[in-house]
């Protein structure tokens, strides 16, 4: 785009974050961790015990953003600012990631329905020696979710990749009955703490 001066790397391949620095016009190039699939993971996303949910995903996406930038170097890429983001949703200090089947799925919307639960996103930008890193928090009301609906729901396929096992902007809409926050921190980017960060390092 023509009007738009910013251009950054994306330490992420998810369609969402893409979806919504295009919502505000930010150029970006996904810059993908792992080129070879069976290489193990840059980051370990495993919880480290008694650690609460605002440390870990902090942790994990602090971490995100300097491999990525480790990765831009050893590539030999330009340098531009690189992004990334991590969300994780919790009942009280127990966190629940991306499910790893269907079984997993079914467990965690279980726990879900009928409550109230948080979602945090956190989302670092890093250029040269300077990292800055926020923290979105939201609260979500899932209504009751009936066992059939619920299976016709992990059948869907949605909610593996997504953390909490659902994606608000797809067919869990209809069980949020409240949302307190950020919708787009709850999809995966929040959009007022990226803009605020990418305008304070001038490239936006």
């Amino acid at each position: 785009m023509a009007d738009a001066p910013s251009y950054i790397y994306l330490a992420s391949r998810s369609l969402r974050r893409r979806e919504l620095l295009q919502q505000i016009r930010v150029e970006h190039e996904s810059l993908m961790l792992r080129v070879n699939p069976p290489r193990e993971p840059d980051v370990k996303e495993d919880p480290v015990p008694g650690e609460s949910p605002s440390d870990y995903v902090t942790r994990i996406c602090r971490a995100k953003a300097e491999a990525a930038w480790n990765r831009m170097i050893e590539r030999q890429l330009p340098h531009k600012a690189v992004l990334a983001a991590d969300t994780t949703v919790c009942l009280g200090d127990q966190i629940f990631g991306a499910p790893a089947n269907a079984e997993e799925a079914r467990i965690t919307l279980r726990r879900l329905s009928g409550r109230q639960h948080r979602v945090l996103t956190a989302v670092a930008l890093k250029l040269e020696g300077a990292l800055d890193l926020a923290v979105s928090e939201s609260t979500v009301r899932f209504r009751y979710i009936e066992k059939e609906e619920l299976e016709r729901y992990v059948d869907s396929g949605e909610p593996l990749g997504k953390a909490g096992g659902y994606a608000i902007q797809g067919r869990a809409a209809i069980f949020v009955s409240e949302l307190h926050g950020s919708y787009s921190g709850v999809v995966g980017l929040p959009l007022y703490e990226t803009a605020a960060m990418l305008k304070k390092f001038g490239v936006m």
